[in-house]
């Protein structure tokens, strides 16, 4: 059976605004343990150390190029799919979720038309801490990320305080339902059991969606036994569970569809993999580059040379973008409304081991 292997990077569980690891992201490999060691062997001939590990790799600029030729051998050679997310982008589009759009639903209208949300997300992330005032769109942000875990009345509370402290008149369409009627329908979805900010539901979304259309037929995926991977891991066995049948189209390039061709989920040590220390390399290669490109580190890996090594069907990010034009043109016709709908009723859940 074909089987994938994935590892993570910049995982932080529910806080998406750790200045430290502004990204998150994931890569997933259909590679044997074989060829992996022969491509280890190959590209680091002198490796000392039990494992391959990027974190170790990139402190050498002068391994800089050999994980670039490793990365174009991977690329090439394997099917492979890395997913990188904007962790405070993300953080908006959940506000906006949980915060604004059930406002919007009970009153009749698809917050999720075309993409709408995301060109808000967008606009919010460019222009919302100089149009609503830096210092209460930051103390926002941070009561919205309290309230999703927390879910009390008192951080509810907390929460519309905060958006009434922006200068949510300037956007009252994205600040209006908690700063002017602290609507019940967005506190009641806030508060939601099993809600929350973790990203690990949307990285896997994004990945399975690729791995699904890479498989020829039936697969399994394989991952490190990181504390951080336990999440991932709960949430591909909840996948592999669901046998209703279920289709939907998340952009112009991507759906998901249910029941998954994915079989099974195991954790293994990565000592002992080689390939899953090649997809740590891609991975933590991808976010480094992530970082290098948006000016947020100066020194490391050449970012736009690992960021142009992948083909078009190969990497999938979640960044803001205000070509609004072109968001609207590649989530035409979407059912993102189903999908969260969907998501929330079959894989949200409060027991989801951290």
């Amino acid at each position: 059976m074909e089987c994938f292997r994935i590892d993570e990077s910049g995982y932080t569980g529910f806080d998406l605004l750790n200045a430290d690891q502004p990204f998150q992201g994931a890569t997933a490999i259909a590679i044997s343990d074989d060829d992996a060691a022969g491509l280890i062997k190959e590209h680091f001939p002198r490796l000392q150390a039990d494992e391959l590990k990027y974190s170790s790799l990139t402190r050498r600029s002068s391994n800089h190029p050999r994980i670039l030729a490793l990365q174009r051998d991977v690329l090439s050679g394997y099917k492979c799919v890395s997913y990188v997310c904007d962790k405070r982008y993300l953080l908006l589009l959940m506000l906006l979720d949980y915060g604004v759009e059930p406002f919007y639903y009970e009153r009749g209208q698809n917050f999720y038309e075309d993409g709408q949300n995301y060109g808000l997300a967008s606009l919010l992330y460019y222009v919302g801490p100089k149009v609503l005032g830096r210092n209460a769109f930051e103390g926002l942000l941070a009561s919205f990320q309290r309230a999703m875990k927390e879910k009390t009345p008192a951080s509810l509370q907390d929460l519309v305080n905060a958006a009434r402290k922006t200068n949510w008149q300037e956007l009252p369409e994205a600040l209006g339902p908690l700063a002017l009627y602290a609507d019940p329908d967005c506190l009641s979805a806030i508060a939601t059991p099993g809600v929350t900010t973790d990203a690990a539901l949307v990285v896997l979304q994004s990945l399975i969606s690729r791995m699904e259309e890479l498989a020829s037929g039936p697969y399994c995926v394989e991952h490190d036994r990181s504390k951080n991977l336990l999440t991932y891991h709960d949430l591909l066995q909840r996948y592999i569970d669901h046998d209703q049948a279920a289709e939907f189209q998340q952009s112009e390039i991507a759906r998901i569809k249910f029941p998954l061709k994915l079989q099974s989920v195991t954790q293994v040590d990565s000592v002992s993999s080689p390939a899953v220390q090649i997809a740590d390399v891609m991975i933590g290669a991808t976010i480094e580059a992530a970082k290098m490109v948006t000016g947020l580190r100066e020194a490391g890996i050449d970012g736009n040379a690992v960021l142009e090594a992948y083909g078009p069907d190969q990497f999938i990010h979640l960044i803001p973008s205000i070509d609004f034009e072109a968001q609207r043109k590649f989530r035409a016709g979407t059912q993102a409304d189903q999908v969260i709908d969907y998501f929330a009723r079959h894989f949200h859940s409060s027991d989801l081991k951290r």
